[in-house]
């Protein structure tokens, strides 16, 4: 078995090949998920924020599908905001939404300056179900 592959969404938008990196990487039992941002197909952010916020756990929920993973197997996550003050609410109820009432992952968030034109990303670090003892 190798030591890392790649995984890819059923329908990954456009920055992925645009910008050479994978989506998530799986290394034996752990998935590293790259910054999810809310991309649409072509790879633009929406003008709505609140949109924006729920693509981006939209893209890392069809990541973790493709990992036949779910929300709940996400151990850590990091989000990235541009105007938190701004983003924090949209946040809020989409990790409600996700994660329900725990537990929930460990979380840290950083407030950033650029986000290569969008306002939110989520990174993340899942555990998978390997099936073993």
């Amino acid at each position: 078995m190798p030591g890392r592959e790649a995984v890819w969404p059923e329908n990954p938008h456009a920055l992925y090949r645009e910008h050479g990196y994978s989506p998530a990487v799986r290394a034996g039992d752990m998935l590293f998920v790259s910054g999810q941002v809310g991309a649409r197909a072509d790879g633009t952010p929406p003008d709505d924020l609140a949109e924006e916020v729920a693509l981006a756990f939209d893209n890392l929920a069809a990541i973790l599908d493709a990992a036949d993973a779910t929300f709940d197997d996400v151990v850590d996550v990091t989000l990235f905001m541009t105007d938190p003050d701004t983003s924090i609410p949209f946040v809020l109820e989409q990790m409600a939404l996700r994660f329900g009432d725990g537990p929930r992952p460990a979380l840290t968030a950083p407030g950033a300056t650029w986000l290569a034109g969008f306002r939110f990303e989520i990174k993340a670090i899942v555990r998978l179900d390997t099936g073993a003892a």
